[in-house]
């Protein structure tokens, strides 16, 4: 029992200042230092089994060598004559950010300030392999100078040898727990990313995120729902804010931020001058390495090598690597270093180029920082056919050294691997590379060959089959015999899974095939999800991904997270005007939309996907003109395009013209939307515009059996005014909102 006054070692006594779950804390003077301490005692509870002792006292030992000006100082770990064990620490003038929070939702720029604060703070401990595993307001102290105090590193993983109770001080801990922590799971820095992000949402909103009677029930929040909306709840919230939350909270940890520095990242941007870089951003494009070959054919040799480099640099978590699509938008380009630099948004550019004649190589390339056009670093590689992996290798890895990155074991072996490791059947992927990309059948037909031949030398290779699948999914793609390439496409990507289990384009395929052929959307989300936990970077299941929270689930917080991390690493792409339109549009702000999908129509007037969703949004927005205009286009162009035809059933629907509506629906078209819940979704909205009831009706149900339950879209969908009478419909909202409030991926 501690007393006011006692002296305990060099320690006397001056108040109580408070107590929480983890101990009691006294004001004290240290009589040897003439300073003033805090005294944290912890529970006898915690110490009592010998091995948890001394597995704290490690742990403490190495928390208090962490020195930065977000951390509180511990001083010393001491222990009274009745074994009670005490940490001695700063005692800072201030106040705890949970008594901010108490006083209501906080200034915009404060809490990022404070949160970005908590980010340095991490950041430190996470260097050093150190896990807080307890971010939460009670344990971060707001001192009067405004500098941010972490508290308690070191304590969680103590807590966590004995039974939680359901006190208010334990609900209070819970309420920060992430998803895995709340399973049970072992954690790792991840883990303080949720918490800190769970502690930006409560400083906005002046509520928490996930919130619960008693402690199963908020666990129960925490594990299976999804947080209300920042917007709804603080209107005006900056989408990066609200994107940068939803990324922080994401259930899976392979979709979350990935570092503290990223999302410090994000929200220092928020924070800044317009046009200053975060001081965490370490960014970077390759630019399409140049061909100087005296063959023009052998552009596909310095392509190959343009995305290869990329695909090095983007295991490296600590960089954002500007993706190949925006990437390969300046080749050939006149443009200076420093003008890509500031498009891209980017710090560091790197160019080359490759000169290939017959067996012999040279290779050269130079890092410029973009943001004063110096020379970082340059090179000049010369060898054979034979060297082009280990060059490669190089390449990357003088990069990251020049830019002073530290490589984990698992991101090194990443560098060094080669899927491919014969130059004959590697220049055969690079060739069926380059075809892949011109979405033709004639050239799907030359990549399905080159493939094939790299087969033939190599044999069974995960990632030629995987490649050979994504071929056959293009083909299936641009409408081209989808029964038969369907069925193929599925076959390659378990060959390459035979192989290769952690082969992220064979786990993107069986994902696209599950959710749009098989009807199953919980599996989908879970392939994609794995494509993206193998290869972060990789933007087309973050495209699925999107589109999937957004039209079939109802999920925009997520989509949110994802399109803003879609991003930052592919900024030219004609997908982030798509996604923002999305993101308007089926949260209900048709006039909002208009504007990106009016850029992503005028950036490729003539792809189809463009103009149906610029179309789309237009009818939403009463300008039928315009609309019209744009479907006929579209009709003109690509008539047996699947969006060409849901805009023909649009329009048909509007004019009252069912006879066309439903001419439009050949029955290979009704085959293939049947089997897909958002093309099914599609041809229930046209049909119900048109007043065709009956047939709406089937498909909507349809759409529903397949996996589609975006209540919020169902309820708001002017299109459906005319059915909200029908008890049919009414029984289809109900599981539609059942299975939307119950979702669970």
């Amino acid at each position: 029992m501690v007393t006011i006054g006692q002296n305990i070692s060099h320690y006397k006594i001056l108040e109580k200042l408070g107590e929480g779950g983890m101990g009691v804390v006294y004001k004290a003077e240290d009589t040897k230092l003439k300073r003033t301490v805090a005294l944290k005692f912890l529970p006898p509870g915690l110490t009592r089994n010998p091995e948890s002792k001394e597995r704290f006292v490690q742990e403490a030992r190495a928390s208090s060598a962490l020195d930065h000006p977000n951390i509180c100082n511990v001083h010393e770990i001491g222990e009274t004559d009745d074994d009670q064990i005490f940490i001695a620490m700063a005692c800072y003038e201030g106040e705890t950010l949970k008594k901010k929070i108490e006083r209501g939702a906080m200034d915009l720029d404060e809490a990022i300030g404070i949160a970005i604060q908590v980010g340095e703070g991490l950041a430190k401990a996470h260097s050093h392999g150190i896990v807080h595993r307890d971010i939460k307001p009670a344990n971060i102290v707001v001192i009067d100078d405004g500098v941010v105090k972490i508290l308690d590193f070191g304590l969680a993983k103590l807590s966590g040898q004995v039974r939680l109770t359901k006190t208010s001080s334990t609900l209070g801990t819970v309420a920060y727990m992430s998803s895995e922590q709340a399973r049970g799971e072992e954690v790792d820095l991840r883990t303080d990313i949720w918490s800190l992000g769970v502690v930006l949402y409560e400083m906005l909103a002046g509520q928490l995120p996930f919130r619960g009677e008693h402690e199963a029930a908020l666990l129960y929040s925490i594990v299976h729902e999804e947080p209300q909306g920042l917007s709804s709840l603080r209107p005006g919230t900056p989408p990066l804010v609200s994107s940068a939350i939803a990324r922080a909270l994401q259930k899976d940890r392979a979709l979350r931020y990935q570092t503290v520095e990223e999302l410090m990242r994000d929200l220092e941007k928020l924070a800044l001058p317009a046009g200053q870089a975060p001081r965490h951003e370490k960014s970077i494009v390759v630019l399409p390495f140049d061909n100087l070959s005296p063959d023009p054919d052998q552009e596909y040799f310095s392509d190959g090598l343009t995305e290869e480099v990329i695909s090095d640099l983007s295991h490296v978590h600590s960089l954002r690597v500007i993706s190949r699509s925006s990437a390969m938008t300046f080749k050939g380009t006149k443009k200076k270093v420093p003008e890509i630099a500031r498009e891209l948004d980017v710090q560091y550019v790197l160019e080359g180029s490759v000169r290939k004649s017959g067996n012999s190589l040279r290779i050269t390339s130079q890092l410029i920082d973009g943001t004063n056009d110096a020379h970082l670093w340059a090179e000049k590689y010369s060898g054979t056919l034979d060297d082009i992996f280990a060059i490669q290798e190089k390449v990357s890895r003088s990069i990251v050294d020049a830019l002073k990155l530290t490589l984990t074991p698992e991101e090194s072996q990443k560098i060094a691997e080669r899927p491919i490791d014969n130059v004959a059947a590697y220049q055969c992927y690079l060739k069926a590379n380059t075809e892949v990309w011109r979405f033709t059948e004639s050239s799907l037909d030359a990549a399905r060959a080159h493939l094939q031949k790299g087969l033939d030398i190599l044999g069974e290779n995960p990632l030629l089959y995987s490649a050979m699948a994504f071929v056959y999914w293009q083909y299936v793609n641009i409408g081209a015999q989808q029964e038969d390439y369907i069925a193929k496409a599925e076959e390659h990507a378990q060959k390459a899974l035979a192989l290769d289990p952690n082969s992220p384009q064979a786990h993107y395929i069986i994902g696209m095939i599950k959710g749009a052929f098989h009807g199953n959307v919980r599996d989908a989300l879970h392939e994609l999800k794995t494509a993206l936990a193998l290869d972060p970077n990789y933007a087309d299941p973050m495209i699925s991904l999107v589109c999937f929270y957004t039209l079939s689930l109802g999920k925009l917080d997520a989509a949110a997270s994802l399109a803003e991390r879609f991003r930052q690493i592919d900024p030219l792409n004609l997908w982030n005007h798509v996604h923002e339109g999305m993101l308007y549009f089926y949260g209900g702000r048709y006039e909002d939309a208009l504007e990106p999908l009016r850029r992503s129509y005028e950036s490729d007037p003539e792809n189809p996907m463009a103009q149906f969703y610029y179309a789309w949004t237009l009818t939403y927005a009463k300008d039928l003109d315009r609309a019209f205009a744009i479907i006929d286009q579209s009709s003109k162009a690509t008539p047996n395009n699947a969006c060409t035809k849901f805009g023909l059933l649009l329009k048909y629907g509007l004019l009252k013209d069912r006879n066309r509506a439903l001419k439009e629906l050949t029955p290979d078209f009704q085959k293939t939307c049947r089997r897909d819940h958002q093309w099914s979704y599609f041809v229930a909205v046209t049909l119900a515009t048109g007043g065709t009831r009956n047939e709406s009706l089937d498909w909507l149900e349809n759409a529903v059996n397949l996996g589609f339950c975006n209540y919020p879209e169902l309820e708001r969908n002017p299109c459906f005014d005319n059915l909200r009478g029908e008890e049919r419909f009414k029984k289809l909202m109900e599981r539609v909102k059942y299975d939307w409030e119950r979702f669970e991926e």
